[in-house]
């Protein structure tokens, strides 16, 4: 479908520039393209979140999933027009540079044109609730390679995201990088949609509908010896089984595809992220209670980046489970939680991660729409003052007695934790958090 998608958009506008345009005009067409596409990518995220946060009922309700889709494709439209009306009028009067100059340099200026229109489309389709095939299969749950994706023909959508993170961390840069906040953009869309559409959102209603303890607590700190011998025998499984890890010992057929990189060098760290209550739905197409390992990434930047970690970029690393104790971690497909999973405002899990080698933790993405901030005071070197761990043991039925709840919350500064917000008054986003959703989008 994406081959036949880019083929018909390549020759169309290809055939368009022959018969209707001159060098000159197609030449300006893709100046255009490339500049609303720019803008469609700085804004559609923050249009999108107005869509998103009125998605509770009715007919926002179903549009909320599709919106960032279609928010980009109507910037991306709308920009054009007005660029392109504008160019029409400066370029009124006829420039002939002669028959063949004109016909090749249209032809040429076409296929660019395509080239680069495809791409778009393709990155916002896979923006969408769209089942992993399309709008082509990246990744394959079968045999599931993080560091070896599939791409679409000329890898169209590649270079449409890579020339804007290139944009964004160059000398166009504002206070963020795209390739910072979302690197290897669309391997996030296409492993966020590593799930069941019809039971797991890619959304949050609510965002962020995450946390991270801030200081003086902390949120990262390195795995045990016992953790870190489990992962290392993961990791190994990983290499084996295609990319799948067997989740259930008694049922030795049932796997789960994770992607976790089993290139490099990597260390065991406990990351420590809190799911809020309030972005807890009933409806599956904006529930943030219910999420797969996929959908949550860790986006980390070389030790000693400096003081803006928004510069530049960085890379994702994808969770290999989370502490079912504090000898034991726990693999699962997905992870689903009730209103009655949580005392409190939040439930924090200790996620484990394979953190690559000489690069921290700046940045927690949950699915599409939420992001928050790891202060560097926050990340802890020494594991002999790890906090208390957070430990999970998933319900059945999504319901628990209060015994049980008490049991696997964790008691003294742990405890005190659940109740930590992501701002020093316990209230509100962060300065680095405002700056990625926009203004508007603190909690009340």
């Amino acid at each position: 479908m994406a081959s036949l998608v880019v083929v018909s958009i390549i020759l169309g506008c290809a055939a368009f520039q022959y018969f209707k345009g001159t060098i000159i005009k197609a030449f300006a067409t893709i100046i255009i393209a490339i500049c609303a596409g720019m803008v469609a990518f700085g804004f559609f995220e923050f249009s999108a979140n107005l869509i998103i946060s009125r998605g509770d009922s009715g007919t926002l309700l179903s549009i909320a999933p599709w919106a960032q889709t279609l928010c980009f494709i109507l910037i991306f439209v709308v920009v054009f027009a007005l660029l392109q009306t504008g160019a029409t009028y400066l370029l009124h009067h006829p420039v002939d540079l002669g028959f063949l100059p004109e016909r090749i340099g249209s032809v040429i200026c076409g296929l660019i044109l395509g080239l680069i229109v495809s791409g778009l489309l393709l990155t916002a389709l896979a923006m969408g609730p769209l089942s992993l095939s399309y709008p082509y299969k990246r990744f394959d749950p079968m045999s599931l390679k993080p560091d070896a994706p599939d791409k679409a023909l000329l890898n169209v959508d590649g270079f449409a995201t890579g020339l804007f993170s290139m944009v964004s961390k160059g000398s166009f840069r504002g206070k963020r990088s795209f390739a910072t906040i979302h690197p290897n953009y669309l391997d996030q869309l296409f492993l966020n949609r590593l799930i069941n559409v019809d039971s797991t959102s890619i959304i949050s209603n609510k965002f962020p509908a995450i946390s991270v303890p801030r200081p003086p607590k902390h949120a990262v700190w390195p795995a045990s010896k016992a953790i870190s011998d489990q992962v290392d025998g993961y990791v190994d499984q990983l290499k084996r089984q295609a990319g799948k890890i067997k989740y259930d010992p008694d049922q030795q057929s049932k796997s789960v595809p994770l992607p976790v990189s089993t290139k490099g060098s990597y260390d065991p760290t406990i990351v420590r992220v809190g799911i809020k209550k309030m972005a807890i739905r009933g409806d599956a197409k904006i529930n943030g209670g219910a999420f797969t390992p996929s959908q949550l990434r860790l986006i980390c930047k070389r030790k000693g980046y400096g003081r803006d970690p928004l510069a530049g970029n960085a890379i994702n690393a994808y969770p290999i489970g989370y502490l079912k104790s504090a000898d034991q971690m726990q693999i699962s497909p997905e992870i689903k939680l009730s209103t009655q999973d949580i005392e409190g405002s939040e439930k924090f899990i200790d996620f484990v991660f394979c953190l690559p080698s000489g690069f921290e933790p700046v940045l927690v993405e949950y699915k599409l729409n939420s992001i928050v901030e790891i202060l560097p005071r926050a990340i802890l070197t020494d594991i002999s003052k790890a906090p208390e761990l957070a430990t999970f043991s998933p319900s059945s039925g999504g319901s628990r007695n209060r015994s049980n709840r008490k049991q696997n919350r964790p008691s003294g500064p742990a405890q005190q934790q659940q109740q930590t917000e992501t701002s020093p008054d316990g209230r509100g986003l962060s300065d680095t958090s405002k700056s990625i959703l926009g203004p508007g989008f603190d909690e009340e």
